[in-house]
């Protein structure tokens, strides 16, 4: 395949949110460790893009993965990408974050 991982600009600042709540509590080691994770999770979908579970009644073709019992990845597959559409923290509300 030689599609790739595109970060909406949601899902950027919502990195660039979950890296600030995390240097507050933990320190930029963690919180840097903490959003490489996130990001090698992203691209790891690029094989294998239609997994997850399907959220057409949020928005049409939204697939939704857990990432480490924290986050939720949202995206959604346009031919060989797959575009990161959020990435929601710490039981942030799906529906309120594509209204």
């Amino acid at each position: 395949m030689t599609g790739r991982v595109l970060f909406s600009e949601a899902a950027q600042a919502d990195l660039d949110a979950i890296f600030d709540w995390i240097v507050d509590s933990a320190g930029h080691d963690r919180a840097l460790a903490y959003i490489r994770r996130i990001e090698r999770r992203c691209l790891d979908l690029l094989p294998f893009p239609q997994r997850g579970t399907m959220r057409d009644d949020i928005r049409p073709g939204l697939r939704v993965i857990g990432f480490e019992r924290r986050v939720a990845i949202a995206f959604t597959v346009r031919g060989e990408d797959v575009i990161v559409l959020r990435l929601l923290y710490a039981g942030r509300s799906m529906e309120r974050a594509f209204e």
